[in-house]
């Protein structure tokens, strides 16, 4: 800032002699009356004097600058320059956010030094803090947040809401509520709740509301806390225990009643009472008892307590799907699954959801998927015991069946059977899988002969799983092998009648008729007392034991002893030739030819099989009975043969009698 040099007194004085309007000394000496002042410049001036002047200056009249009479209302720019500057000077130094507004980064700090020397009463010749005199520009002002006092007050400021009626509210909740508009009631309670949140009437007014537009588990809400508010009360209390029993928490809401006083009726308690008796029903028959269907019976009735629009508890599902399982059968697996899925979507680390679909999957045969349902229930609780249970036990089931299984194709009958047998007491509640076990048991001991185990394994199969065709097969089956064919080819035709679809159930028809149709003839092997499976050496042996016992010479006079020696040689020429013997074996020489060709050759209906009163031949028998089908024609052979004979040619040996008729260059199919 530059200054004026007060020390110029001859300047001064020339300047003064020159000026004609200047006033004489008695005048200068009277300064006129000051203008009125802002509190903010009387300050300023009141500084200015109090600061000590500098050492070594001397103050006199002369120094003074010389005063210029002006009218103070006059317009600025008509002011003398000195006046102009003396008001500047003073509006800068009553702006105290001026130095502080100026962005001042970017420029050097200038080093001290001490003010240059300034006159007594002397003003700035400069405008501002620039040496040049130019304007100081205006400082950039960034717009602030109030703060926390100004918002106060402007909130202070702002018009009082009006008051809600917290009595008003409950009575129009009241109004809406006997209207059955609940939706409006929860509304108009809600208005009083605010407005009052420690009235524990209001809350339960709402509750109540909740209750019947269905929204249990708020009115819960709402109970519990207006009973804080106001413990024991007897109304809120009831209210409790009856959002409980619609929520199906029986036990909590007996709790809750025995905590009235004065006690409730039993009237009041008889819903949780009924409900909790049905759920605890239902738990003792899955405990105890094997059927189903009476622990599904008494879930029903409990599920009647429940409020509109509730959802089965998880612990009621766990139990109905428990006894889907129970009932064993294909319908009741599935709902198990359903069950098990409506757990697994609303949480999908459940681990009793898992072991259950796991246990469906099990029941169903699909013991791969069981295990790694099992598996994955274990993953998310480690300890869960039922997990580890029936992941063991599948395991386990899974290995005896294969070990069974492999008696069986080894032809180890005895140890097949009893593997079967062992593993049948793993889980003996598994339907699905012991009616599988239960049936190839079977199969072994028809194997072994033991006829009447076999029917009694295949009798148990079906008792657990009635839709088991195989089992009905091998039972069936079963019965022939023991010599009753007839029921035997019954049963066959049963299971065609039910099932056409059912692969090779046409030749076990045919092939049972065949049996009955043997079984109906001479039987050599009884005959001759031996197996079906006796070689050679054991039917000749067999044949020579007999012909002595009953030999005409050792029986003379014995027309039964005579007649026993015939059979006896007839079943021996038979079996002791290995092509009559398979014949017979095959029935194939219980076809004749006037049956096969009965009806203009309906027999062969499509080429082959039975027809028009004849008998139907099955195409592999017939591909036998042409020897193979290997060259040649298809004729009667010649030879008188004997009983039991085959009328067909091939080099298979004589005929019945027929003579040596046949057909000339052969008769091919």
């Amino acid at each position: 800032m530059v200054l004026s040099n007060p020390f110029a007194k001859a300047s001064a004085k020339k300047k003064k002699s020159s000026n004609d309007d200047v006033r004489d000394d008695s005048a200068s000496d009277r300064s006129p009356s000051p203008p009125k002042r802002s509190p903010i410049k009387s300050a300023r001036d009141t500084q200015s004097k109090q600061r000590p002047a500098p050492s070594g200056r001397v103050h006199s009249k002369a120094s003074n600058p010389p005063r210029y009479d002006y009218d103070r209302n006059s317009h600025p720019l008509n002011l003398p320059p000195q006046e102009l500057r003396r008001l500047s000077a003073l509006s800068t130094l009553s702006d105290p956010q001026t130095l502080m507004d100026i962005d001042q980064e970017g420029l050097a700090p200038a080093p001290p030094s001490s003010p240059p020397p300034v006159a007594p009463g002397a003003f700035p010749t400069t405008n501002g803090t620039n040496g040049d005199g130019s304007p100081i520009p205006p400082p950039h002002r960034t717009p602030t947040s109030p703060s926390p006092q100004q918002q106060q007050q402007q909130q202070q400021q702002k018009p009082a809401q009006p008051t809600v009626d917290a009595e008003a509210c409950k009575a129009a909740g009241n109004k809406f509520f006997k209207a059955k508009e609940y939706d409006k009631a929860i509304k108009e309670y809600t208005k009083a709740i605010d407005a009052e949140p420690q009235s524990s009437t209001y809350l339960s007014n709402r509750a109540a509301a909740f209750m019947s537009a269905n929204k249990f588990p708020e009115a819960l809400e709402d109970a519990k806390a207006a009973d804080e508010l106001e413990p024991n009360n007897p109304k809120i209390l009831l209210r409790v225990a009856r959002i409980y029993t619609s929520l199906g928490r029986p036990s909590e809401a007996l709790d809750v009643y025995n905590q009235i006083q004065p006690s409730v009726t039993a009237k009041d308690k008889a819903p949780a009472v009924s409900m909790q008796q049905h759920i605890k029903r239902a738990e003792d028959t899955l405990r105890d008892g094997t059927a189903g269907s009476m622990a599904l019976r008494a879930l029903d009735e409990a599920e009647r307590g429940l409020g509109y629009g509730v959802d089965r508890p998880r612990k009621w599902k766990l139990l109905r799907g428990e006894s889907y399982l129970k009932m064993g059968n294909v319908n009741a697996l599935g709902d198990a699954q359903n069950v098990a899925m409506s757990l697994l979507r609303s949480n999908n680390q459940d681990p009793e959801a898992l072991v259950l679909r796991g246990r469906a999957l099990y029941a169903q045969g699909d013991n791969d998927k069981a295990i790694q349902h099992f598996r994955q229930a274990l993953s998310c609780d480690p300890d869960f015991k039922n997990a580890v249970k029936y992941l063991r036990m599948v395991q386990k089931l899974d290995r005896m069946k294969e070990e069974g299984n492999g008696h069986f194709k080894s032809g180890r009958y005895k140890q097949a059977v009893d593997v079967y047998g062992q593993a049948l007491e793993v889980d003996p509640l598994n339907k699905g899988t012991n009616s599988k076990l239960y049936q190839n048991r079977a199969m072994a001991s028809i194997k072994l002969k033991d006829y009447t185990s076999a029917l009694s394994d295949c009798s148990r199969a079906l008792e657990l799983d009635p839709t088991y065709l195989k089992a009905r097969k091998t039972k069936a089956n079963a019965r022939g092998q023991s010599g009753n064919w007839e029921e035997a080819v019954r049963e066959y035709k049963n299971i065609a009648e039910n099932n056409p679809s059912e692969p090779g159930i046409a030749k076990e028809v045919r092939n049972a008729e065949l049996e009955l149709k043997k079984s109906k003839r001479k039987d050599y092997y009884k005959i001759l007392g031996v197996d079906k499976e006796a070689g050679d050496t054991e039917i000749k042996k067999a044949y020579r034991k007999l012909a002595i016992v009953h030999h005409p010479d050792k029986n003379p006079d014995n027309e039964e002893a005579a007649d026993k020696f015939k059979e006896i040689g007839e079943a021996y020429e038979t079996l002791s030739d290995s092509e009559k013997r398979t014949r017979y074996d095959s029935g194939e020489d219980l076809i004749d030819p006037s049956e096969m060709f009965s009806g203009g050759m309906g027999g062969f209906p499509g080429g082959m099989g039975g027809g028009g009163g004849g008998v139907r031949i099955d195409p592999e028998m017939l591909f036998n009975m042409m020897g193979g089908g290997g060259g040649g024609g298809f004729s009667f052979a010649s030879g008188g043969g004997g009983a039991g004979g085959s009328p067909f040619g091939g080099g298979m040996g004589g005929g019945r009698g027929r003579g040596q008729q046949g057909f000339p260059g052969g008769f091919s199919f």
